[in-house]
């Protein structure tokens, strides 16, 4: 898909005399030689390596009493040390297919060792800390290989951690627990950084916005809903502003940053909604809302259709639920249609003047 509008762009550009023939097609070939970020040999070889880990595990377990103790724990040793070493000598020869395969049958089988072990000895400890040292595990072995799977890899056992602390505690803050939910979400996103997985940042910042769901659902206050509503506009300002340190570390990160900024902003509007359903605080809190979406659209709109199609969501479930609210109030239906359409104008003029005086100081610096 990317390909064809990139051929189609540089024939436009020839076509316009902006570059000259020659070069559109060595970018095109330059392109071309770029390994592709999808492989379904590489898929399937990291699918057989989940399979092959939980046929070890599952072979293990269910002849772990007709098995000596001692050689128990070789065995498990054996496993897991072979395929780190075997992954490094894959690693070596270039194979990185087959490497990654075998990092995620080390990475998980170290999981199930550590519980084996656990029960073998009957060695005290929870669940939990099996999850953290599990994760910590993954993250160590994500760094040595620098690998990208081990990273994503890390990313679920993050889920998997939180999860397990929401099974055992549900809704209660106990001890120093819930913190590691955020610790882990940015160590993964430090091993994006360092690998190079880049959709592997997906769950890290998924894990901080579930998080932040819990922690609302464990206050239930506004002033929380508030705080989420706040920040994430500040945040969505900040990334989108061409600060000179900032901006270099927001583009390496994509689109990301802006559009999970504005979801955390979206979520603490759709709480401050459940709390405010009438009065004049609901038509304002209406309006800030329309107007979150509107700045989001002027900020991002036009590089981020992430942001773009959450704002577009946002004010079209916002002016349908208002609609629906103030029919037969003072307001009335078509009054509050008015004047949004007359706010919403007045927006798009400011933004095009913006981006006109924009597009004219490029020119003039191009110049």
């Amino acid at each position: 898909m990317y390909r064809g509008r990139l051929e189609r762009d540089l024939s436009l550009w020839v076509e316009k005399g902006l570059i000259p023939e020659a070069t559109a097609n060595g970018l095109l070939l330059e392109y071309d030689r770029r390994p592709a970020s999808f492989s379904l040999g590489n898929v399937l070889m990291i699918l057989a390596g989940i399979l092959l880990a939980a046929a070890i595990l599952l072979v293990v377990a269910s002849n772990w009493e007709a098995i000596p103790r001692l050689v128990r724990v070789g065995v498990i040793l054996v496993i897991v040390w072979g395929v780190h070493l075997a992954a490094a000598a894959m690693l070596a020869r270039g194979a990185v297919a087959a490497a990654s395969g075998l990092l995620v049958i080390g990475t998980l089988s170290f999981g199930g060792a550590i519980s084996l072990v656990g029960q073998m000895y009957h060695l005290s400890g929870d669940e939990q800390t099996v999850m953290y040292l599990w994760f910590a595990i993954a993250v160590v072995s994500a760094v040595l290989f620098r690998s990208s799977v081990v990273t994503a890899v890390a990313g679920f056992l993050s889920w998997g951690s939180f999860a397990v602390y929401l099974d055992s505690y549900d809704t209660r803050w106990v001890g120093f627990d819930p913190w590691m939910a955020p610790i882990m979400a940015v160590a993964v996103v430090a091993l994006v950084r360092f690998t190079g997985a880049d959709r592997a940042r997906h769950l890290a910042y998924l894990l901080l916005v579930g998080w932040l769901a819990w922690l609302y659902a464990l206050h239930d206050e506004t002033w929380m809903a508030v705080g989420y509503t706040v920040g994430g506009m500040l945040g969505l300002v900040i990334v989108s502003l061409p600060l000179s340190r900032l901006s270099a570390l927001v583009k390496s990160a994509g689109a990301a940053p802006a559009f999970y900024c504005f979801l955390v902003a979206v979520i603490g509007l759709f709480l401050l909604h459940t709390e405010i359903d009438e009065g004049w605080r609901m038509v304002v809190l209406g309006l800030v809302t329309l107007a979150a979406a509107v700045l989001a659209i002027a900020l991002q709109g036009r590089n981020n259709g992430a942001v773009r199609y959450l704002a577009y969501a946002t004010f079209a479930v916002e002016m349908l639920y208002l609609a629906s609210v103030t029919v037969g109030s003072i307001l009335g239906t078509s009054s509050l249609f008015l004047f949004s359409g007359l706010f919403v104008a007045a927006v798009a003029w400011i933004v095009i003047r913006l981006e006109r005086r924009f597009a004219a100081r490029s020119a003039e610096v191009g110049i």
